[in-house]
């Protein structure tokens, strides 16, 4: 059976969130769908965001969160109240609501603001991949929990990270195996190190 999944996204980039749909009615991927099909009617944002975690979020173990032009931090925080509110229920954990898995899907006309290619460390003389997530790209519940702990290394690996990332392109080969990535951190090390509000 598979993880129940509720993705994050900004209505520019629903057609990719119906596409992942579509892959799941045709049995591409292995994953019980929990999104928000249908807006809730209200101007409340409180009260939307409480109908999310209700009705969507509280039974769900990975959000896909859809990594598209309008997902910036630096778009400010009312353009970004939901995916910011729908990030942190997600990473929240408690008794009666436990931490999702957290997997950010780049979307192709992101590729050339997130992956800048590589560059030669200073400390260990190696190459690095550049990966640009900040305030320009994402909002900071996913990059404050991307970059979470390099340990003193000159870089981060991805046991740094509670956030996985995956373009577009690599997520539609093999959807299953980074929806899997994504729900084994909550049980790693690192998911101790989560920020749910970041400053």
């Amino acid at each position: 059976m598979g993880h129940k999944c509720f993705i994050s996204f900004k209505k520019e980039d629903e057609g990719y969130k119906k596409e992942i749909q579509r892959w799941n009615e045709a049995n591409k991927v292995d994953m019980i769908d929990k999104s928000l099909n249908v807006a809730i009617d209200s101007e409340d944002p409180d009260y939307v965001m409480q109908k999310i975690r209700e009705d969507y979020l509280s039974d769900s173990t990975v959000t896909i969160f859809l990594i598209g032009t309008n997902s910036a931090e630096v778009l400010g925080a009312e353009e970004q109240q939901y995916i910011k509110r729908e990030l942190q229920a997600s990473l929240y954990n408690s008794e009666g609501n436990t931490r999702n898995g957290i997997l950010g899907i780049v979307l192709p006309k992101m590729y050339s603001a997130i992956y800048k290619g590589t560059y030669e460390c200073s400390m260990c003389h190696k190459n690095h991949n550049w990966v640009a997530i900040n305030d320009d790209t994402v909002i900071k519940e996913f990059s404050r929990n991307y970059y979470l702990n390099s340990q003193g290394n000159c870089a981060y690996s991805d046991d740094d990270r509670y956030c996985v990332l995956v373009k577009w392109d690599d997520f539609r080969i093999n959807p299953n195996k980074y929806i899997e990535q994504a729900f084994d951190k909550r049980e790693q090390d690192i998911a101790k190190e989560v920020v749910v509000y970041p400053k």
